[in-house]
């Protein structure tokens, strides 16, 4: 299998130099994520081709760096089937016709297939892709090398199935991850549990706030994050608003009616 990193062109503060497409060319290729439309983008595609058709646009989630410009995929290779696990009330937003795919499913992918792998918690539809026989993971945003993933709650995400998608790819013991941000890296046991013990000390430290009094979202933000890149405080209380949600589902927090949190 051989798979060809494009970049998406879309570079930014929560995106880096933007966002990897993979295309694993052969006999039937296949696009990995849809970018944001582009022109750069859709040339690369086309000069990776070579001449050869899309056969496939596999999404990852519906944020808008990974599928913003599948319509302009779709109108540039109309033949080409768009894959992605369902969330209708988002999906619907783009003017195409959706395949859906779900776990365990089977993606044909260049000469080989890669196998759907359900992993929500980033976002409620996202999805990996792994190839069992090479045990390689394309990882949207599960997984980045360095740095962490944000988790949104008000858009979706869930830490505690954030946390269960961790140990699920665990588990398949991927021996090459492809993201969607960042580096390919080899050692995914260890990011994975460099993750792991990343939540399990931001969440001590949510604990401790608590303990002590600070039951205001932004005051937990300010004593958590020192120092924080003002562009980058939307993503930290997106955070920080996952922890306490997760505790709170845990019978470990609540909120009153002024939204103001404490521990149980």
């Amino acid at each position: 299998m051989r798979a060809v990193c494009l970049l998406a062109f879309n570079p930014g503060p929560y995106t880096g130099q933007g966002n990897n497409t993979y295309l694993i060319t052969g006999r039937e290729p296949l696009l990995v994520d849809a970018g944001v439309g582009d022109a750069r983008h859709l040339d690369a595609i086309a000069e990776a081709l070579g001449g050869a058709r899309l056969a496939r646009v596999a999404v990852t989630h519906n944020h808008s760096d990974h599928i913003k410009g599948i319509e302009a995929i779709a109108a540039r290779w109309p033949e080409a089937a768009l894959l992605k696990k369902p969330l209708p009330e988002r999906d619907v937003k783009y003017a195409v016709r959706w395949t859906p795919i779900g776990e365990r499913d089977e993606v044909p992918a260049g000469d080989s297939r890669l196998r759907v792998v359900e992993t929500p918690g980033h976002a409620p539809d996202h999805l990996c892709l792994f190839d069992e026989a090479r045990r390689v993971l394309f990882a949207g945003d599960l997984l980045m090398r360095r740095g962490t993933v944000v988790i949104p709650p008000t858009h979706g995400g869930s830490l505690a199935q954030y946390l269960r998608s961790l140990e699920k790819v665990l588990a398949l013991l991927p021996s090459r991850v492809l993201p969607a941000h960042g580096p390919a890296f080899d050692e995914a046991e260890e990011v994975i549990h460099r993750y792991l013990a990343h939540r399990l000390e931001r969440q001590a430290q949510i604990v401790r706030a608590l303990e002590e009094g600070d039951g205001d979202l932004d005051a937990i933000l300010s004593r958590v994050y020192v120092g924080l890149r003002p562009e980058m405080a939307g993503a930290a209380r997106e955070t920080i608003l996952a922890h306490l949600i997760k505790l709170e589902e845990e019978g470990r927090a609540a909120r009153d009616d002024q939204g103001r949190w404490r521990l149980m």
